[in-house]
């Protein structure tokens, strides 16, 4: 029965990493389509950005150029809304969609949303967990006989990340959900553009959605590890 479990557990975790490569090649085909398509108001996604923090009264927030392609992000540690060099300066739909999910988590921020105050709480704890993990599972695996304690502080330091993963989930959609509105009640993105921005969203939440899963797959299939070993 065990042993079933495992290759269930394999099987699923093998499956989800398909579902994983698959989004991921979406998400960038998504990207590249809606880069061909301009946006209704033709502003820059810096521009975009700009005028979504000023609508919610936000002036502390920093708009700068990152580098890479898909790097976009907000660091709430340095109020910094970092577009990627094709979004900060792009006119496009997929630029003024991601600019405005950026400026999404500064409103989150700026407003206090709960579940973006715990998941920065979490984020030092997160950082030491995901650096030992990598250590921490080669270990276990060799150690599982003689010492499964090890195995069980491995499982800690996955299940952290696994709930961060999971936290992540609500603080993106409702990022998404925000910049949605904003763009269509600002005229930057509405009928067609509107619909474009919603897709390339989505799929970009899914990437989010797929790590999770995968993360609690990973998670239980250790849970079952140690159990396997405790039982011997």
């Amino acid at each position: 029965m065990i042993t079933g479990g495992y290759y269930g557990y394999m099987i699923i975790g093998g499956l989800l990493s398909l579902v994983g490569m698959f989004v991921s090649s979406r998400l960038k085909s998504k990207f590249r389509k809606y880069s061909q398509m301009p946006n209704t108001s033709n502003m820059t996604g810096a521009e975009v950005a700009d005028a979504m923090l000023r609508h919610y009264g936000i002036s502390d927030v920093q708009i700068k150029q990152g580098r890479g392609v898909l790097t976009d992000h907000y660091n709430p540690a340095s109020k910094t809304v970092s577009l990627s060099p094709e979004v900060f300066q792009g006119r496009s739909i997929a630029a003024a969609a991601v600019a405005a999910h950026e400026c999404g988590h500064a409103v989150q921020h700026a407003t206090a949303y709960s579940m973006l105050q715990l998941r920065s709480r979490l984020v030092p704890l997160v950082q030491i967990s995901a650096t030992a993990q990598q250590w921490l599972l080669l270990i276990a695996f060799m150690t599982l006989s003689s010492m499964p304690q090890i195995m069980l502080i491995t499982i800690v330091a996955f299940g952290v990340t696994t709930l961060f993963s999971f936290i992540t989930l609500p603080v993106e959609f409702d990022a998404s959900k925000r910049a949605l509105a904003w763009l269509d009640s600002s005229q930057v993105a509405v009928g067609q553009a509107h619909e474009g921005a919603k897709d390339a969203l989505w799929w970009a939440a899914m990437t989010y959605v797929s790590a999770a899963l995968s993360a609690l797959v990973m998670l239980l299939y250790l849970v079952l590890r140690f159990s396997a070993a405790n039982n011997d």
